[in-house]
């Protein structure tokens, strides 16, 4: 069976969207990230719409911690009894409800204001049920795809790359304007070393945590050497 790759996006901040990906296998679907909280009602229904319930929901998988990404996962799990799976590195992030748990420590006065407005409710934390690492299979969630490991924007960001070259990698990249790598970046050596990696992937199109799809072969043509790191 070919799969099926239905994007589900949802309003931010400012212009700015944010987007799930539901994934249709032979066995059933996976989730990859779940929005924001203030979202939910609407991916709920267009989940429902699109036929997911309990028992064909296999797997919500987090690309990272940030609460644009796993904003649903608890209510998701509840709802669909479905576990939860994200790599160890940004579990204090969704446990704590702290986007900055695992992050270098940015501007206090960010931090601050960050924390209010993008801060989980104790409602909305949750510990995740499977850890993934680099070189992970989802197969045994009815999709042969593979986790990478690309830190960068957190310590614990990882791809989902399918057997037919889609990958799917949070906020690592996005496609605003143009295929590029996030504007929001914590580690830039770690991200540029995640970016090399998956250039060295058969990785034939990408799905962005924010914006359109992109082929891959669009971003290493314009990104040829590694990014220059901001003084």
């Amino acid at each position: 069976m070919t799969n099926t790759v239905e994007k589900i996006t949802t309003p931010f901040i400012f212009n700015l969207s944010v987007n799930c990906y539901l994934v249709k296998t032979d066995q059933g679907y996976l989730l990859i990230d779940t929005g924001l909280p203030s979202g939910r009602k609407g991916i709920e229904q267009t989940l429902e719409t699109l036929g997911v319930q309990p028992d064909n929901l296999r797997l919500i998988v987090l690309t990272h911690g940030d609460i644009d990404h796993c904003g649903n996962a608890a209510y998701f799990r509840e709802k669909f009894e479905v576990p939860i799976a994200m790599h160890d590195d940004d579990v204090g992030m969704v446990e704590r409800g702290d986007m900055f748990w695992n992050r270098k420590d940015p501007n206090s006065l960010i931090r601050a204001i960050f924390g209010v407005l993008f801060g989980l409710k104790p409602a909305d934390r949750f510990k995740p049920d499977l850890y993934l690492e680099d070189g992970s299979t989802l197969a045994e969630y009815g999709w042969n795809a593979k986790i990478i490991h690309i830190p960068g924007h957190s310590k614990g960001s990882i791809g989902i790359l399918s057997p037919t070259g889609d990958l799917f990698c949070g906020d690592l990249l996005g496609n605003l304007t143009n295929p590029e790598l996030w504007s929001i970046i914590d580690d830039w050596p770690a991200a540029n070393t995640s970016v090399e990696k998956l250039k060295c992937l058969a990785i034939k199109t990408v799905y962005p945590g924010h914006g359109n799809p992109f082929p891959m072969a669009q971003f290493t043509q314009t990104h040829a050497t590694s990014i220059a790191v901001p003084q």
